[in-house]
């Protein structure tokens, strides 16, 4: 059901996170390109890692998670930081975000990092509702804060 993702699954991985963009009210922001994540996942130094949820009985790729490792500086050792985590609606409910996780989280335990983390938007009540069946608690005490575009420029021209 999960395997890690090769070079030759960059198209399906370009068109389910655009699924996903989609998904959250926000293709226009899904920028990249397909040449863009075969450099980040397999380029000469990979800055990202991604595995494949597919279809038990045909082999059809249904859903992706995406993750990079962070570090805590608190806990001494690598984390991993899942950007995207993505099952196309009529594959949920068959295990397939579970197994992601699961896999996620097992790479974390044989590897000895600390955390597994990730975002999620506060309206999707089902992603939050599942993620909180396997035991994962908000971070509420902390607010993403992010510079992009002109605020990234800007504040990188500062002298």
């Amino acid at each position: 059901m999960i395997r890690t993702a090769t070079p030759a699954d960059v198209p399906v991985l370009h068109t389910l996170i655009r699924e996903l963009a989609e998904y959250e009210k926000a293709l226009p922001e899904a920028r990249a390109t397909p040449d863009q994540l075969h450099e980040a996942l397999f380029g000469p130094h990979p800055a990202a890692y991604a595995h494949i949820a597919q279809d038990d009985t045909t082999g059809t790729p249904v859903g992706f998670a995406l993750w990079f490792l962070n570090f805590s500086t608190w806990r001494g050792v690598h984390g991993i930081y899942l950007e995207d985590l993505y099952v196309r609606p009529e594959a949920r409910g068959g295990g397939h975000g579970k197994a992601l996780l699961t896999e996620l989280a097992r790479i974390c335990v044989q590897r000895g990092y600390g955390r597994l983390e990730w975002s999620v938007l506060n309206w999707n009540t089902p992603s939050i509702a599942f993620y909180e069946s396997l035991g994962a608690r908000p971070q509420d005490e902390w607010t993403v804060y992010r510079l992009t575009d002109e605020a990234l420029t800007n504040l990188a021209t500062q002298p």
